[in-house]
């Protein structure tokens, strides 16, 4: 089942500033946290040095600049967020997508390299490798598109045939052509399937509820009919 989203309900649960799931995932680790503090310090320190240099004179712009330069830190995870909502909400269509697991499989893919000398002084390259999860999803219709993830504990409750919905993007008014997908919700199991959240997840689940109590009294009406076309359409949300 594939259901136009209207603009206005796209862009809610796809916000353009980052939620608090997408602030987390840009927080990071303590490693990025302290590279971002780092560069916070750098900053103030270049803004002192310049107040010295340029004088009194551009106290308020310099000031301005050593508040930003110091709080990096902190906004920054709200940027990066908010650009990678961005690239999403840059699509001009988008559909609510019900469909089913097909196939489930694991593959360790490559995530970094880093150059390094062993005891006897030569030159090692050490790869890291991480274990992903790898989902085929389908519906009636015969669309078919695949989305990794990191995998993870939860991961263990997913199987065949499960219910599996989510947002698709594309350029086409039709959906005919679909680009981009967002994060999986398994509703049967309470479950998201997701590297970087980019749904407004209780926004989502009303948006399937709704979807649901639909098609649900439309089970329920007595057979009508049929027009030529005989696909059973469902309003846009």
């Amino acid at each position: 089942m594939l259901v136009p989203l209207t603009r206005q309900k796209f862009e809610q649960v796809i916000p353009r500033i980052a939620s608090a799931p997408q602030y987390k995932y840009y927080w990071g680790k303590s490693a990025d946290f302290l590279k971002r503090l780092l560069i916070s310090v750098v900053a103030v320190l270049a803004v002192l040095l310049l107040r010295v240099v340029l004088g009194e004179g551009f106290g308020t712009l310099l000031f301005g600049l050593g508040l930003i330069g110091g709080l990096y830190w902190f906004w920054s995870p709200v940027l990066s967020a908010s650009l990678r909502n961005q690239e999403y909400r840059r699509y001009p269509y988008s559909g609510f997508f019900r469909g089913r697991v097909l196939d489930i499989y694991l593959t360790e893919e490559l995530i970094s390299t880093e150059e390094t000398v062993n005891n006897q002084g030569d030159l090692v390259i050490v790869e890291n490798r991480e274990r992903r999860l790898n989902l085929e999803l389908g519906d009636e219709s015969g669309f078919v598109t695949e989305i990794q993830v990191p995998l993870r504990k939860e991961h263990k409750a997913i199987a065949p045939n499960q219910i599996a919905e989510m947002v698709v993007l594309s350029n086409q008014p039709d959906l005919s052509d679909i680009v981009k997908v967002t994060d999986v919700y398994l509703p049967t199991k309470n479950l998201w399937v997701s590297d970087y959240p980019y749904l407004q997840r209780d926004m989502f689940i009303d948006v399937s509820r709704r979807l649901g109590r639909d098609r649900d009294d439309s089970d329920r009406r007595p057979p009508r009919k049929k027009s030529r076309s005989s696909s059973r359409r469902y309003p846009d949300y």
